[in-house]
């Protein structure tokens, strides 16, 4: 039985344990786009790359359950040979597989001759680095993920000083709560400036 060619376009998607959603933006609109697009790669495997924390696991779990799948999460620790199998079995099968890698074709090159031939011939889906609008939805979704209300002043002063990345995003949120738990002080412009200074961040 051929796998449902239907993948729905995310919007918002919650994570398994319910504490964060995956948010779509210019950054990983490709990403998304060429997954619901599956049925026109020229293999039945593709690989998905992009930063750490960006969504990247989300998004393939989510496409596994939606067409049925096969994910390899951080594919370049897996075992090669397991790696080359899969892909095979994929083009008999009718059914995708997704590759979840840091990094891809030539940076990612396994030692196995054949299964670097396939990765080869394998469609690259990249995430990309969030742009300021991801970005600002990104700090919003995580203080409200800790319960927490970021005004628009503040968070357009946090998304001009922070850095654009899916982890620092969260480290920053994470180290602006404990400072305003600290100083028992609620989240605005004033607190998240001492936060980064503290921080020993500019302000």
């Amino acid at each position: 039985m051929s796998p449902p060619a239907q993948f729905a376009l995310p919007l918002d998607w919650p994570q398994d344990n319910g504490a964060v959603a995956f948010l779509t933006g210019e950054a990983n609109r490709d990403a998304v786009a060429g997954l619901a697009g599956w049925r026109d790669w020229p293999v039945r495997a593709a690989i998905l790359t992009g930063p750490r924390r960006s969504g990247r696991s989300l998004l393939a779990r989510t496409f596994a359950r939606q067409v049925g799948a096969r994910v390899f999460d951080d594919a370049q620790d897996h075992d090669e040979e397991a790696l080359f199998h899969a892909w095979n079995r994929a083009q008999e099968e009718d059914r995708p597989l997704l590759l979840v890698a840091d990094e891809v074709p030539p940076h990612w090159t396994p030692e196995l001759p054949d299964l670097v031939t396939r990765l080869g011939a394998s469609p690259i889906l990249r995430i990309g680095d969030p742009d300021d609008q991801l970005l600002a939805d990104l700090f919003a979704l995580h203080f409200e993920a800790r319960g927490l209300h970021l005004p628009p002043e503040a968070q357009a002063y946090l998304v001009a000083r922070a850095p654009r990345s899916y982890w620092d995003a969260e480290c920053l949120v994470e180290a602006i709560d404990r400072f305003a738990i600290a100083e028992r002080a609620r989240i605005s412009v004033p607190t998240i400036r001492r936060a980064l200074e503290a921080r020993g961040q500019a302000a």
